[in-house]
C-alpha cells in the first residue's frame, strides 16, 4: 500500500534550525498540503521528502521502507514539481513532453496530445517554450505530471501562475491521482479545495 511517513525530521541551515521534529503520515489517496509563512521551511521539507536534502536526524519512509536503503527505486515513483517547471526553453512542448516521459516509460504521440488537451496548451505543442507565457508554461509542467506516472507526487507551490481555470485543473489532476490510490503532498499558499477524507494538513512556524 502507498504510504509516505515522515518521523523526527531535523534539519539545521547554518545557525537556523529549519525542520523541528516534524512528522506526518499520508496514506494512499490522501494529500499533505503544507503551508507556512515564506521562509517557514515548505520546499526544504518538500526537498528532503525525496531524498534530496540530508537530515541531521529522522526517518523518511515510503512504504514502510527507509527511501535511502533504495533511492533509485523510490525515486522511480516519485513526481516532483518545484518552483521551476523543470522544462527546456529551447524545445518544444511536445519536444519536452516526449524527452520527460521517455526517462521514465515509453509513450505514444497521440498519450502526449491528449495529456496537452486536457491541461489546455493542445495549441501551443509546436511552439518553443521560451515563447509560451508563464502559465502555459506550468501547464505543460502539469502534462508531464500525467505522462510521466509516479505513485508519489511532490508539489512546490504547483499553482504558480495559473489562473482561476489553472487552479481549477490543478485540483482536478490531484483528485485523479488521489483516487487511483497516490500519494501527494503539496506545498502551497493557497488552501486546496480538496475533500476532508482526502486532505491532511502541516503548518510549519
Amino acid at each position: 500500500m502507498n504510504e509516505l511517513t515522515a518521523d523526527n525530521l531535523q534539519l539545521w541551515r547554518g545557525e537556523q534550525h529549519v525542520l523541528r521534529g516534524i512528522g506526518a503520515v499520508v496514506a494512499g489517496g490522501q494529500c499533505l498540503q503544507v503551508t507556512g509563512a515564506n521562509g517557514a521551511g515548505k520546499t526544504t521539507l518538500l526537498r528532503a521528502l525525496c531524498g534530496l536534502v540530508p537530515l541531521e536526524a529522522g526517518r523518511i519512509c515510503w512504504r514502510g521502507r527507509d527511501i535511502a536503503v533504495d533511492a533509485a527505486a523510490f525515486h522511480s515513483e516519485l513526481n516532483y514539481l518545484g518552483h521551476d517547471n523543470g522544462l527546456k526553453a529551447d524545445l518544444t512542448a511536445t519536444e519536452n513532453l516526449r524527452y520527460a516521459a521517455a526517462l521514465r516509460r515509453p509513450v505514444r504521440a497521440q498519450d502526449i496530445a491528449a495529456a496537452m488537451a486536457r491541461t489546455g496548451v493542445a495549441e501551443a505543442a509546436g511552439q518553443l517554450l521560451r515563447h509560451l507565457s508563464a502559465g502555459q508554461r506550468r501547464r505543460v509542467a502539469l502534462a508531464r505530471l500525467t505522462l510521466t506516472g509516479g505513485s508519489l507526487w511532490v508539489l512546490d507551490e504547483p499553482g504558480s501562475n495559473l489562473d482561476a481555470g489553472g487552479h481549477t485543473l490543478l485540483l482536478e489532476l490531484i483528485g485523479t491521482h488521489l483516487q487511483s490510490g497516490g500519494v501527494a503532498v503539496v506545498a502551497t499558499h493557497r488552501q486546496l479545495a480538496l475533500p476532508a477524507a482526502q486532505l491532511r494538513s502541516l503548518t510549519l512556524q
